[in-house]
């Protein structure tokens, strides 16, 4: 993994971003989420995102609108077929991405990597991401993490997504956080509001200590 910390050895000129891949299904609030982190991570990091789409760009678009970052530290990719062979089979159109950012920001440190919506089983390809996320959404109902599936199960971080929803869809949180822990075996996992912002500093703590990362953002 590249880890940037300001050491010549580990200069990003020299071993390129963090690439950070944030998967889940459609509506889950990928794009929601993937704004919540730039934010923050942009107040420590120089970042990049990139977002996926079958035939639009319409969240790389709806981040731009958002103006979070300057638009040419975003890049939308439009994949077509199904989203996960741009992320696992085939990546180059997202490695493409990345070299494209890293040219245009050779200070580049983080580079956020959203998939367009997909099932369980879609999960990155070890040469596209450092780490990975998982979203999922609690009103999807309580029995998503014991279905599994490798991105609940290998995912760095699984995100419970949308918990201020489950009175109104009858979830009982506490069965998410049972199953969670049971599935992933050790592997972490947060519940979040993401509209709200709720748990989304926890997430960036989380990234942070993954990439190796914490002691410089605290610099």
């Amino acid at each position: 993994m590249s880890l940037p910390h300001s050491t010549p050895a580990n200069d990003p000129a020299l071993n390129g971003p963090v690439r950070i891949g944030i998967g889940g299904p459609v509506g889950a609030g990928k794009t929601t989420l993937t704004a919540q982190l730039a934010r923050l991570l942009s107040q420590h990091f120089s970042i990049g995102v990139i977002t996926n789409d079958i035939y639009t760009r319409e969240d790389a678009e709806a981040l731009m609108r958002l103006q979070i970052l300057p638009q040419d530290r975003l890049i939308g990719v439009e994949t077509g077929g199904c989203p996960h062979t741009a992320i696992r089979e085939d990546a180059s159109l997202n490695l493409a991405a990345v070299a494209e950012l890293e040219r245009r920001h050779p200070d580049l440190q983080i580079v956020l990597i959203e998939s367009g919506g997909d099932n369980l089983s879609a999960t990155f390809s070890p040469e596209l991401a450092d780490i990975t996320l998982y979203v999922i959404d609690t009103a999807a109902g309580e029995d998503i993490p014991r279905k599994g599936g490798p991105a609940i199960t290998k995912s760095d971080l699984l995100l419970i997504n949308k918990t201020d929803l489950a009175p109104h869809v009858g979830v009982d949180l506490s069965v998410l956080e049972r199953d969670a822990s049971r599935v992933r075996s050790g592997k972490p996992h947060l519940f979040i509001q993401a509209r709200h912002g709720t748990g989304i500093p926890e997430v960036v703590s989380e990234i942070l200590s993954l990439a190796g990362l914490a002691a410089h953002a605290d610099a």
